[in-house]
Formats: structure tokens, C-alpha cells, sequence
């Protein structure tokens, strides 16, 4: 289906959860969050019922976030449901990795075709200090049993902070030289914990070509600009939501954890689907669709309009 631009959306993002085992310092608030009442979440039936729809609107891609999707009781079932979905052509999931050891073998045998890991830093202390109750050696762990299991063009998602991780693009970058990964810098973004960080907490994406001059333009692969270290068997990635943002071409829609629909991140623009069936479902998903908005306007104004954590929209 064509939004009012003549997008194509073929892309949902589904927040399974709001909880995290996690407490990243720009994602969510030192003691944690109000967690929502069960009876306000998503059951899996009712996700299953939303992604159908989606797919009958013209939905191909789906991917499973959170907060951290493999905390989610009844996680396996709804992606053994999405994977089945007439319609679906790619089943993907973002997660920190601490949990894949245990779940990594069932969701590439129930149909997860790409797993996105997130990892800002490879320095334990640092990682223990932005995650405040994780272990990178838990993560790396994660890491090697998603390859264990036979995943592979994994993506590792790194967000840049200035000050704090951006002397480690080179070691992160490097990666990517004996493993079939994407490492992908992605720039900070104005929104819930990090709105009032200080300026310098802001860097461009640039600033990963300055500190490797030697990356080679590869393709573009959605959102991302890849890059290739010589002879490196992975691949570099540039996510630059805030000095080249990429609406013009955003075929993406967002559901979160409590049902509701949102046609962009960065809008307080979000579409109540929860307790709709049929008929009434498509027909709301449709609307909402056809009027996401052109474009965010984080550069002018550098502050997401979404009055949400990411932990509660989905990463």
C-alpha cells in the first residue's frame, strides 16, 4: 500500500514488550519504568491478528522488538505465528543479545531469517556503565550462538555518543574483518532520557569516515549507506536519522506493545488498534498508513515530537 507521498509501506516494526533486562542510559530511566498492566499489552493472538492484517494491506517485512522481545512470555509463539503469515517474506528481530544462548536455535528453526544485535561499546566497564546492570560478556556469548545456530549477515547496531563511545569506532569497525557482520552507526537521537544531553552527546555519522578514511563506499542497503574495510568479509553501516534524514523514502510503520500504530517514530501521532477486529482493523491500519506523515523534524527543532521512551516504541 502507498502512503498519501507515494511511499510504498511494506514494513512493520512490532514492539512485543516494554520491558528490558537492560537499562541503557538514552533509552530508559535509571530505576526502570512504570511497566504497563498486562490487560493494557498485546496478547499474542491479538499481534498475530495486527500483523495479518498488515500483511493483507501489503506488509512483506516484519520485524520483532522490544524493550528486549525475549523477555515477552509467549515470544516463540508469535514468531512462529508471524513467520507463518501468508504474506510475510522476511522475519527479522532486534535484541541485546543477552538472551539468544537460550533462544537462538528456536527462532532461526520457527523462521527468523536475521537477527539485529545491540552493542555500543567493547570495553566491559563502559558497557556495564551505559547498560547500568549489563555484561558485555554476556552479550558476546549471544553473539556467538546466533552464529552457532546458522544466523548469518547479522547486524551489529551501535549508537554513537559523542564523548563516550566515538574512540572506539575503530575497534568496533573492526569487527566486521573476519565475520560476515554489518556494524551500523547510528546517530543519537533527541527523544525520552537523551533530549537534554549536552550538544557535544550529538555527533554525525562523518565522523566514523573521518577516523577509517581507508572504508569503501559498498551500496545502500534501506536506511543504511555500507562500507566495506579492504578485504574485510563484513561490512561498515551509516544510520544518519539527523544530518541526512532518510523520510523521503521511509516504507516503515511501527506497532507498540500497548497496540497502538505509529506511522512515524519521531510524530505524537499514534493510532489505537487494540480491541479492533476485522473489517474495522484493516480499515484503521489503512487510514493510518495512507496519512504517515512526510517527514520528521528532528534537524530543526532537535527534539523528537513522540512523547515516549524507544524502550516503549521499539527499537
Amino acid at each position: 500500500m502507498k502512503d498519501q507521498y507515494g511511499r510504498t509501506i511494506d514494513y512493520l516494526r512490532v514492539s512485543v514488550t516494554d520491558r528490558c533486562n537492560l537499562r541503557c542510559t538514552y533509552c530508559m530511566p535509571e530505576n526502570g519504568i512504570e511497566l504497563y498492566e498486562h490487560s493494557r499489552i498485546l496478547s499474542v493472538e491479538e499481534i498475530d491478528s495486527i500483523i495479518r492484517a498488515g500483511a493483507r494491506l501489503g506488509i512483506k517485512k516484519v520485524r520483532i522488538t522490544g524493550g528486549e522481545p525475549l523477555v515477552r512470555k509467549g515470544i516463540l509463539d508469535i514468531v512462529r505465528n508471524a513467520a507463518q503469515t501468508p504474506g510475510i517474506e522476511s522475519l527479522c528481530m532486534t535484541t541485546n543479545g543477552i538472551l539468544l544462548p537460550e533462544y537462538a536455535d528456536r527462532l532461526r528453526e520457527l523462521g527468523v531469517e536475521r537477527l539485529n544485535i545491540s552493542l555500543d561499546t567493547l570495553d566491559p566497564e563502559r558497557y556495564a556503565s551505559l547498560t547500568r546492570v549489563g555484561s558485555l560478556d554476556d552479550v558476546m556469548k549471544g553473539l556467538r550462538a546466533a552464529e552457532e545456530a546458522g544466523f548469518t549477515g547479522t547486524k551489529i547496531n551501535t549508537v554513537l555518543l559523542g564523548g563516550i563511545n566515538d574512540s572506539e569506532i575503530g575497534s568496533l569497525a573492526s569487527l566486521t574483518k573476519d565475520r560476515d557482520l554489518s556494524v551500523r552507526f547510528i546517530e543519537l537521537m533527541p527523544m525520552g532520557e537523551c533530549v537534554g544531553w549536552p550538544e557535544e552527546s550529538f555527533i554525525e555519522n562523518s565522523a566514523v569516515l573521518r577516523a577509517l578514511p581507508e572504508l569503501e563506499p559498498v551500496s545502500i542497503d534501506g536506511v543504511s549507506r555500507l562500507y566495506r574495510l579492504p578485504g574485510a568479509a563484513g561490512t561498515v553501516g551509516l544510520i544518519s536519522p539527523m544530518s541526512s534524514h532518510f523520510c523521503p523514502s521511509c516504507n516503515r510503520i511501527r506497532l507498540t506493545s500497548d497496540g497502538r500504530l505509529k506511522p512515524c517514530l519521531h510524530s505524537d501521532t499514534e493510532i489505537p488498534l487494540k480491541g479492533l477486529e476485522g473489517q474495522a482493523l484493516e480499515d484503521t491500519m489503512r487510514r493510518a498508513i495512507f496519512e504517515k506523515p512526510a517527514r520528521h523534524h528532528l534537524n530543526e527543532t532537535h527534539q523528537s515530537e513522540t512523547h515516549r521512551n524507544m524502550n516503549a516504541i521499539g527499537g
